[in-house]
């Protein structure tokens, strides 16, 4: 199988590649069209600042790239959060892939810390990425920022509040949560991808 992992300048990239890798998988790790357009699977990771990331994909040409793909592809993290319409992290205007916008964790208790870091719960599972066996399992989360729920939420978590930990409309999945550090029951979500 042909995976390809979209190489920009966001980290985590390679955490996923050895996670594949111990699936069996060697992703390809790349900017090129050419290669992303001919892969089975495309994963798109990330971890950084949305404006930035955002107008760095501008700038390389890969907004409509990503946009128009064709085959499964997986967003993790900030990759998830770059899919939907705008973020308030530098009120970014992101890709639109997800008609919802990425909100900011406001804390309404002192215990509310910020960023919502370690490991939380995924319920009410809907979609191709998830078996009925990984309902209330725990998966790894290191965000600020959150997607609310709406109509392409394909599981919840909630601190502070529920929010969507995962997104699916046609062939894009999204989680917030990191598969790749999320121990077995993370390995049991990417290969439900690699299987789609």
């Amino acid at each position: 199988m042909n995976v390809t992992i979209i190489k920009y300048n966001a980290g985590n990239i390679y955490s996923v590649d050895y996670a594949l890798k111990r699936l069996g998988i060697t992703p390809v790790i790349t900017a090129d069209p050419e290669l992303i357009r001919k892969a089975d699977k495309v994963i798109f990771p990330g971890v950084g600042e949305a404006f930035t990331t955002m107008e760095y994909l501008k700038a390389h040409q890969m907004t409509d790239l990503i946009c128009g793909l064709k085959q499964p592809v997986l967003g993790i993290c900030l990759g998830m959060q770059l899919m939907c319409r705008y973020s308030e992290e530098g009120n970014a205007d992101c890709l639109g892939i997800f008609d919802v916008d990425v909100k900011r964790f406001i804390p309404q208790r002192h215990e509310d810390k910020v960023p919502h870091m370690g490991w939380n719960t995924i319920t009410d599972l809907k979609g191709g990425l998830f078996s009925p066996a990984l309902e209330n399992q725990f998966v790894y989360f290191v965000h600020s920022f959150y997607v609310p729920l709406n109509e392409a939420t394909a599981a919840t978590t909630e601190y502070i509040l529920p929010f969507s930990a995962s997104l699916h409309k046609d062939n894009f999945y999204a989680t917030q949560f990191h598969p790749e550090k999320s121990g077995s029951v993370g390995e049991q979500i990417l290969k439900n991808f690699l299987n789609l």
